[in-house]
């Protein structure tokens, strides 16, 4: 069983390399027309530069999984604004294309928790359709559509799971296929449980990311053992193997918190269980401390008896 790791958007320790620069609407609207234009594109073009920095550290690393920032392109679905982010950085994003192909890497986005499909008002939904083809275009611009992920939940219950996800099945409709084709979906932490996402995944066959920690949490009456193989399954027709969110809770009281760093002890009864099924799968770290939690849970996972580290970001059990 190989389990590779990655981590989220920011490369701690390389200099000034954030990827998520912003530009408030505030601030863009009080520049000039032709001001606007120029700070869109220089901040994205910083992001883009920034991004590249972290796919290079990444590849020297031989890390493979990789999710960037939603907020690589400021702006971008404002209604007020809406503006074409590819053309000026053609050669931009085909640089950082090209890294992914070469090193085999793994992209993914994950949207922020506004993106839902399960809201009754309609410009929510639309908003949800216009963000996820703002994702689509960056996986699409960087030619990295083969096994590029866009993981989403299922959104909010409203006071009546039932009829919420009823109307998320119904919403889910409005996306395109090309976009459908990417898009898996996650348990959360507070409403849908394991059970529920993966029954949704099963009907709409779309794979699952499990989150470990949101299944602490938000267990329902659920015996993740008997549910993995089927949460595994889910990806039998994906070009990639399986993905697991990972991270740790901060503390007792707040348990919902993702930690700096990751706990072993939290996660390794999770590790035991998946050694039964002796499957490959991933794992995208989701701690404060990022790249550096990574590396560190690396260590400590190598370090258990029958686990050999092959390569910066991968192990063998």
């Amino acid at each position: 069983m190989k389990i590779r790791f990655g981590y989220v958007a920011n490369a701690l320790g390389l200099w000034d390399a954030s990827p998520s620069k912003t530009l408030t609407f505030t601030r863009y609207s009080a520049l000039s027309k032709m001001e606007r234009m120029d700070k869109l594109k220089s901040v994205t073009a910083q992001n883009l530069q920034h991004t590249k920095r972290i796919l290079h550290y990444n590849i020297a690393h031989e890390i493979h999984l990789y999710r960037f920032s939603s907020s690589l392109v400021p702006l971008a679905t404002h209604p007020e604004v809406l503006w074409d982010f590819v053309t000026p950085f053609r050669t931009e994003w085909e640089e950082l294309g090209q890294l992914i192909k070469q090193f085999e890497l793994l992209p993914s986005f994950h949207p922020n928790q506004f993106t839902l499909f399960t809201s009754t008002r309609e410009e929510v939904t639309m908003n949800a359709v216009y963000d996820m083809e703002y994702h689509f275009k960056m996986l699409e611009a960087m030619n990295a559509l083969e096994r590029g992920i866009i993981n989403i939940h299922i959104g909010g219950a409203y006071g009546d799971k039932d009829t919420s996800l009823r109307r998320f099945h119904r919403n889910f409709k409005k996306l395109p296929n090309t976009i459908k084709k990417h898009i898996t979906l996650e348990n959360d932490d507070k409403t849908y449980d394991v059970e529920e996402t993966l029954i949704t995944c099963e009907k709409e066959k779309v794979p699952m990311v499990l989150d470990y920690h949101h299944y602490v949490v938000n267990k329902g009456e659920v015996d993740l053992s008997q549910y993995l193989p089927r949460i595994f399954n889910t990806w039998n027709s994906f070009a990639t193997v399986p993905k697991i969110h990972i991270s740790s809770p901060k503390s007792d009281q707040e348990y919902r918190s993702h930690a700096d760093f990751v706990s072993l002890d939290f996660i390794l009864p999770f590790l035991k269980m998946t050694k039964v099924l002796d499957r490959d799968f991933n794992i995208m770290i989701e701690a404060k401390q990022k790249n550096l939690a990574m590396l560190k849970l690396i260590e400590e996972i190598a370090s258990i008896r029958g686990v050999k580290r092959i390569s910066g970001g991968e192990v063998e059990w």
